[in-house]
């Protein structure tokens, strides 16, 4: 198959649109396929480009201390972000949230190229929620860190559901999901300023990472932007 070839798998409508799962040609290996997820025919995510994906995962773990850690990712798509936060041997548990029905299936199917692999591994555990809302709920400070890559920026989101979550009192809300010296991160395709602001003046001690990388996919240079937020350990005896 080429790279202008395209074959639809699977389409199902949503709440949020009609999810496809596709693939086309490798564009520099014609043994090889590119998968691809689209929502109402825009573009969402490629196999065939996952670095923002996996330094979510990489970076956010990063800054997490201590073993045996319990992991929260909101949105599985192609499962590259999972993936990531299960080649560190300290992640102990990893829950991943998904809103979109047919990319669980997808993946418990074996439809796409992480599935069974994610599958086989006893620490990953995927189901259908809405991750927003369940950040919006009271916390009981359980995870060591919180990955999130569900809406394109947030300043610009993809349901109703998430726009409390980019705001000052949705975030203490998600904070007090993390244990003590636990993280929050966010992907996003653009900076925004008034989300940096909020998340500091709700963490304190806040990391950003610009994160400029090719994109094969779109064949030019892509920016991205990590948001990192660090809940503090209690302050010892004075």
């Amino acid at each position: 198959m080429s790279p202008d070839e395209l074959e639809v798998l699977e389409a199902e409508p949503t709440s949020l649109g009609l999810i496809c799962l596709q693939q086309r040609g490798h564009p520099s290996d014609p043994s090889s396929l590119v998968t691809e997820i689209t929502l109402d025919h825009e573009f969402l995510m490629s196999s065939h480009s996952t670095v923002s994906e996996e330094a979510l995962a990489a970076e956010g773990l990063a800054l997490c201390s201590g073993e045996r850690l319990s992991v929260l990712v909101g949105g599985l798509g192609l499962g590259f972000t999972a993936r990531a936060c299960l080649r560190d041997p300290r992640v102990e548990r990893l829950e991943v949230v998904e809103f979109l029905q047919p990319v669980l299936r997808w993946h418990a199917e074996g439809r796409v190229p992480l599935g069974r692999e994610l599958h086989g591994d006893a620490r990953f555990h995927a189901r259908r929620g809405d991750v927003y809302a369940e950040l919006a709920e009271p916390g009981r400070a359980r995870f060591d860190a919180i990955l999130v890559d569900v809406d394109h920026s947030p300043d610009e989101s993809l349901g109703s559901s998430s726009h409390s979550f980019h705001t000052v009192p949705g975030l203490r809300a998600a904070h007090e999901h993390l244990r003590p010296g636990g993280v929050l991160g966010i992907w996003s395709y653009a900076e925004s300023p008034r989300f940096s602001a909020a998340l500091g003046e709700v963490f304190g001690r806040t990391h950003t990472r610009r994160l400029d990388f090719h994109n094969p996919v779109i064949e030019h240079a892509e920016i991205n932007w990590l948001y990192f937020g660090l809940r503090q350990p209690p302050a010892g005896p004075a």
